[in-house]
This record gives C-alpha cells, structure tokens and sequence, in this order.
C-alpha cells in the first residue's frame, strides 16, 4: 500500500467508525506504519469523522515529526506498542461506550477484560490487559504497556477506552469493533447468567486459531 492510499483508508476507516458511534466528538486517535518505518497519525484535537489525509502527522523512522499537523497528545500510547510489538503495523484508541462501562464495573477481570462470550473476541484480542486510570495525555499510560513487554495486543484503560495494535490498519480496526462487540454483549446480558465459552471450548478457540493466550 502506497503513502497516499494510507492516508486515504486511515481517514475511510476512521470516519466508519465515527458514524457508528464507536467514539465521538474529537475522542480516540490512529496510527499506523508507513513502508519507510514512519509512522501517520491521527492529529490532536481532531475528529475521526474529519480527518483530512493530507493534514495527518508524519514521523519518520527514527520518530521525528517531519510534517502535517501536531499529534494525538496520547502518542506514548502509541510509541509503546510499536516499540514492544515488532508485528505491530497499526494501533488505534478508541472511548467506545461499552467497553468503558464494562471497565467501571468492580468485578471486571484486571487480566482477562473480556468474558468469553464469543469465539471472535478470544479470536481476534487474545487476552485483553485492563489497565487502571490514568490522567489524559498521561505519560504513565505507555509505561504501563511498556511493562507488558509486548504480550498484550490490547490493553482496556478503565474509565477512557480500548487501545489495540493490529499488523495492519485494517487489522486493528476490526480487533478494536470486536472488543467493543463484546463489551456491549457484556454488558446487555449483564445479572442474566449468560452461558459463556467454557474452559475446554476457549482452549479450543486458542488452539485452532494459533491465539497467543497464555502471556
């Protein structure tokens, strides 16, 4: 994929989250990597139901901003999971409204956010890392996926939103609506006693998708 049809299916798939409520206003922020080892990101203060291609930030490979607009003040978060995944092609943040809910919630699995529900999930996350609350914009919050050394391919910052890293944009997008899915499943089925994936049905999910579950 060239520069230029990047740019336009960062923007494509940004703004098709935008108009389905996956976040709002200028909330959440998206990155992914060029073919010289740069990266495009998503502007601070932006909407990703308006993003302009040819505005979004450009770093090179060595992590200079080289041109575009200023970005996303939650660049750490970013530069984390590039830094410590090597199969990471893009990540993207989202506030999507249920997993946030799901986050609030006193019995939510610090190690193991999402509750096996679906195969889809287990499928495409893995393990999702619930982290605590950190201030926007805070540093912290790299250094807290920093310390998962790379085993986590999506993290849950409680009361803010998902943060997932996909080998590619498209990848990243569509881990990023199935933990939202399965939040909202969550949380709809919530005092209902759903019947979930048992232990032998998850471990056969992990074993027939080659899923790295044990990190």
């Amino acid at each position: 994929m060239t520069e230029s049809q990047l740019r336009e299916m960062i923007c494509l798939l940004a703004k098709s989250m935008f108009d389905r409520g996956l976040t709002g206003g200028s909330t959440g922020n998206i990155s992914a990597r060029t073919e010289d080892g740069g990266l495009l990101v998503s502007p601070t203060g932006t909407s990703f139901g308006r993003l302009d291609p040819g505005r979004l930030s450009r770093f090179d490979a060595n992590g200079q901003h080289i041109d575009g607009d200023a970005p996303t003040k939650e660049m750490p978060l970013h530069t984390a999971f590039y830094d410590t995944r090597s199969s990471a092609g893009a990540v993207v943040h989202l506030h999507s409204c249920h997993a946030v809910a799901l986050s609030m919630m006193p019995d939510a699995d610090a190690d193991n956010f999402l509750p096996p529900l679906t195969p889809y999930g287990i499928m495409k996350l893995g393990k999702v890392k619930l982290l605590p609350f950190f201030l926007p914009g805070d540093p912290a919050m790299g250094e807290a996926v920093r310390g998962l050394a790379g085993k986590r391919s999506a993290v849950m910052l409680a009361n803010h939103g998902p943060v997932v890293a996909g080998k590619d944009i498209e990848a990243a997008c569509n881990a990023i609506e199935e933990l939202e899915d399965t939040a909202r499943l969550a949380m709809l089925t919530r005092g209902l006693s759903p019947q979930m994936l048992t232990e032998a049905e998850v471990k056969a999910v992990v074993d027939q998708f080659n899923v790295d579950w044990d990190a």
